[in-house]
């Protein structure tokens, strides 16, 4: 779990284990980050790398903790812990680490203001390698990302003690340049492409152990239209609140609105109900744009009559999106495909995706979403279907959002993390892409306070989450819903507050800082 970094002074400072004697052929490295220090807490992270020539089947990280430290939370692996001894294998979802790859998790501990973890091993060796060579210079201090462009990265690290001759930049075990500084600039890369790093020094006994690892992503990368944090807002149930109210208290610019369903056949209608124009729904989208914001609609949802079983041709339903499209001059559309009729049906959900890729031919930048239930390591076989067919139709979806609720969580936090591992997991391998690609095709949709399930999202919590996707670079922030932003400690699952204490719209507060 990450820290609530609105109440923390961000450090980054990164700490070099110790260089041992151990074997520095082997080429595998571990380096730990303490990313934020506020007093009585800490976040920290290790970062493996297999700068080996095979792939690494799996690896355990093992370290002491000072005394009187401790770790409380961890994500990206499993934890155990023996007094002050810690051990970290792979999570469950992870596959082997490839030759030049890194793989990183993360933990909280408390008190903060410790010099750094102790006695770290991985697999059973030091987590530094050492010199390969005597006489070689020492290991270069720290890189760190300097500049990035369209089609480059620039590096600085720091100076190795001992006879120098020049640097290497490693990219796994592929040199990408040799200098006599202690900068790089590495061109000719793709936009939106993450290259992870290392650096080694070497005069003419040898070769110096690599660095840490650091890894930096070109610029390019899709953005979003708009709509990045956009909190569901339902006019028609929870007691609904006026939009500016919550613009003006939080800070928030986008809303999502829910829902779009068939009025009759394949005719657009918010609820099945209420018209397009002169509804309750419309006023709403007005107020929210007079005061600087704009809306996502949402189609679909669990229950009521849906567009997508009802219009029976892609055609059809690419029209009845055009009508809702027309109606508010629209930048985005989300597509809420949920329950039998339509993310558990291949028919509607083949349906639902040729007509969103008729919809982008015909409205050009325009963006589009697609939202859909979750397990707690990613999308179950409807979500891999949805996304193996989202490529061989060719839908050019621009995000795909989890809902990571409703699967009987007690840690609702870790979860949402691993589903969304998971979820760039299946987006890189489906489309190639790499994993800031697949970050900024994704999107996460929670539910605050107590879920259907009581699961629990504290604001603490959602804190968390919005970090974490932030980070990231995620292409969406949601949750359900504004409606329920609200505290009622001990008010249960209901439609007009969270269940739990908390300021009001202090969950939309936090979603507007992503």
């Amino acid at each position: 779990m990450r820290a609530c970094t609105a109440l923390i002074a961000a450090v980054a400072a990164i700490f070099l284990l110790p260089a041992a004697n151990s074997s520095a052929a082997n080429g595998l490295s571990a380096s730990f980050t303490k990313v934020s220090d506020w007093g009585s807490g800490f976040e920290g992270k290790i970062t493996v790398t297999n700068g080996g020539s095979t792939a690494l089947s799996t690896w355990t990280v093992e370290f002491d903790m000072p005394a009187g430290s401790q770790i409380t939370s961890s994500w990206d692996a499993t934890r155990t812990a023996s007094g002050q001894h810690y051990t970290f294998t792979p999570p469950s979802w992870a596959g082997p680490l490839a030759v030049g790859a890194s793989a990183s998790f993360g933990f909280n501990g408390s008190p903060g203001n410790f010099g750094g973890i102790q006695n770290c091993r991985l697999n059973g060796d030091s987590c530094t390698s050492g010199p390969s060579n005597p006489g070689a210079p020492s290991i270069p201090g720290s890189p760190s990302v300097t500049s990035t462009s369209n089609s480059s990265i620039s590096l600085s690290w720091g100076t190795s003690s001992g006879t120098v001759t020049g640097y290497r930049v490693y990219e796994g075990t592929t040199v990408r340049a040799t200098v006599t500084d202690t900068s790089a600039t590495i061109s000719g890369l793709g936009t939106c492409q993450s290259h992870t790093y290392t650096i080694a020094a070497y005069n003419s006994l040898g070769e110096s152990g690599k660095s840490s690892p650091v890894t930096g992503t070109t610029t390019g990368c899709p953005q979003p239209v708009g709509g990045r944090g956009a909190p569901y807002l339902y006019m028609g149930w929870g007691n609904p609140p006026n939009p500016q109210t919550v613009m003006n208290a939080t800070g928030v610019k986008w809303f999502t609105m829910a829902f779009i369903l068939s009025g009759g056949g394949c005719s657009p209608a918010w609820d099945g109900n209420r018209p397009l124009q002169g509804s309750a729904d419309a006023t709403a989208i007005q107020q929210i744009r007079a005061a600087g914001g704009d809306i996502v609609p949402s189609f679909g949802g669990w229950s009521g009559n849906k567009l997508g079983p009802n219009c029976q041709t892609p055609e059809a339903l690419a029209g009845a999106y055009q009508q809702v499209i027309n109606a508010y001059n629209l930048k985005a559309i989300d597509i809420d495909i949920e329950n039998t009729d339509e993310f558990e049906n291949g028919g509607v959900q083949d349906r639902i995706l040729t007509a969103l890729r008729i919809v982008k031919q015909n409205n050009p930048g325009i963006q589009t979403i697609v939202t859909f239930g979750t397990t707690t390591s990613g999308p179950n076989f409807y979500g891999n279907r949805l996304i193996d067919q989202a490529r061989a139709l060719n839908a050019n979806i621009d995000v795909f959002t989890i809902m990571p609720f409703d699967f009987g969580s007690s840690n609702i936090g870790a979860d949402t993390q691993n589903a969304s591992e998971g979820l760039k997991n299946k987006l890189k391998s489906t489309f190639g892409w790499t994993d800031a690609q697949a970050y900024a095709h994704m999107g996460i949709s929670g539910m605050n306070g107590l879920s259907d399930q009581q699961e629990l999202t504290t604001t603490q919590t959602w804190t968390q989450i919005r970090d974490y996707a932030k980070s990231r670079g995620l292409g969406r922030l949601a949750f359900w819903s504004v409606n329920r932003d609200r505290g009622c400690p001990g008010g249960g699952v209901v439609a007009n507050c969270s269940g739990i204490a908390q300021p009001d719209w202090e969950f939309s507060r936090i979603t507007a800082g992503f």
